[in-house]
Protein backbone atom coordinates (compact mmCIF):
# COMPACT_ATOMS: atom_id res chain seq x y z
CA UNK A 1 0.00 0.00 0.00
CA UNK A 2 2.72 2.40 0.75
CA UNK A 3 4.26 2.01 -3.05
CA UNK A 4 0.47 2.95 -4.21
CA UNK A 5 0.24 5.97 -1.68
CA UNK A 6 3.22 7.41 -1.42
CA UNK A 7 1.97 10.62 -3.10
CA UNK A 8 -1.35 10.37 -2.60
CA UNK A 9 -3.42 12.91 -0.47
CA UNK A 10 -6.94 12.60 0.31
CA UNK A 11 -8.95 9.62 -0.58
CA UNK A 12 -9.52 10.26 -3.91
CA UNK A 13 -5.70 10.78 -5.20
CA UNK A 14 -5.20 7.56 -3.23
CA UNK A 15 -8.15 5.63 -5.11
CA UNK A 16 -7.12 7.04 -8.61
CA UNK A 17 -2.68 5.81 -7.27
CA UNK A 18 -4.66 2.29 -6.18
CA UNK A 19 -6.27 2.62 -9.88
CA UNK A 20 -2.48 3.67 -11.44
CA UNK A 21 -1.15 0.64 -10.08
CA UNK A 22 -3.86 -2.10 -10.84
CA UNK A 23 -3.18 -0.69 -14.86
CA UNK A 24 0.49 -1.18 -14.53
CA UNK A 25 0.66 -4.13 -12.76
CA UNK A 26 -3.17 -6.35 -13.20
CA UNK A 27 -3.05 -8.87 -15.98
CA UNK A 28 -5.77 -8.29 -18.12
CA UNK A 29 -8.11 -9.84 -19.63
CA UNK A 30 -8.24 -12.62 -17.12
CA UNK A 31 -11.42 -14.95 -16.43
CA UNK A 32 -13.58 -15.59 -13.64
CA UNK A 33 -16.97 -16.48 -11.86
CA UNK A 34 -19.44 -13.74 -12.01
CA UNK A 35 -23.02 -15.49 -10.01
CA UNK A 36 -21.91 -18.80 -11.64
CA UNK A 37 -21.31 -17.20 -14.97
CA UNK A 38 -17.75 -17.11 -17.04
CA UNK A 39 -16.87 -13.68 -17.55
CA UNK A 40 -13.86 -11.78 -19.05
CA UNK A 41 -12.06 -9.02 -17.61
CA UNK A 42 -11.44 -6.39 -20.07
CA UNK A 43 -9.56 -3.72 -17.78
CA UNK A 44 -10.09 -1.72 -14.87
CA UNK A 45 -11.45 1.79 -14.30
CA UNK A 46 -13.10 4.53 -12.20
CA UNK A 47 -17.22 4.25 -12.59
CA UNK A 48 -19.35 7.61 -12.30
CA UNK A 49 -19.15 7.77 -7.93
CA UNK A 50 -14.97 7.77 -8.28
CA UNK A 51 -15.01 3.69 -7.20
CA UNK A 52 -12.73 1.33 -9.03
CA UNK A 53 -14.83 -1.20 -10.72
CA UNK A 54 -14.10 -4.05 -13.61
CA UNK A 55 -14.88 -4.21 -16.79
CA UNK A 56 -15.83 -7.51 -17.35
CA UNK A 57 -17.59 -8.90 -20.62
CA UNK A 58 -19.66 -12.47 -21.42
CA UNK A 59 -20.66 -12.46 -25.15
CA UNK A 60 -21.28 -9.01 -26.08
CA UNK A 61 -23.04 -7.71 -22.54
CA UNK A 62 -20.90 -5.67 -20.56
CA UNK A 63 -20.77 -4.66 -17.16
CA UNK A 64 -18.82 -2.64 -14.63
CA UNK A 65 -18.64 -4.47 -11.02
CA UNK A 66 -17.06 -3.06 -8.23
CA UNK A 67 -13.89 -4.66 -7.25
CA UNK A 68 -14.07 -4.55 -3.77
CA UNK A 69 -16.78 -7.47 -5.04
CA UNK A 70 -15.37 -8.49 -7.74
CA UNK A 71 -14.38 -12.27 -6.98
CA UNK A 72 -10.82 -13.66 -8.14
CA UNK A 73 -10.30 -17.17 -10.22
CA UNK A 74 -8.83 -20.17 -8.38
CA UNK A 75 -5.57 -19.03 -10.22
CA UNK A 76 -5.31 -15.18 -9.36
CA UNK A 77 -4.03 -13.09 -12.23
CA UNK A 78 -0.59 -11.38 -11.69
CA UNK A 79 -0.96 -8.47 -10.25
CA UNK A 80 -3.79 -9.43 -7.96
CA UNK A 81 -2.12 -8.52 -4.96
CA UNK A 82 -3.35 -4.72 -5.82
CA UNK A 83 -6.59 -5.94 -5.32
CA UNK A 84 -6.04 -7.16 -2.16
CA UNK A 85 -3.73 -3.99 -1.16
CA UNK A 86 -7.02 -2.24 -2.17
CA UNK A 87 -9.76 -3.89 -0.51
CA UNK A 88 -7.17 -3.49 2.79
CA UNK A 89 -7.23 0.17 2.12
CA UNK A 90 -10.67 0.24 1.32
CA UNK A 91 -12.03 -1.39 4.38
CA UNK A 92 -9.94 1.28 6.47
CA UNK A 93 -11.82 4.04 4.72
CA UNK A 94 -15.09 3.26 5.95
Amino acid sequence: MEEALIDAYGESEQRTAFLTMLEEHLACPFTTEVLGQPVHVDRVDLDDTDEIVAVCRRGRTRQRIPILNLPLPLRPPAGWEWIAAYRHWARGQR
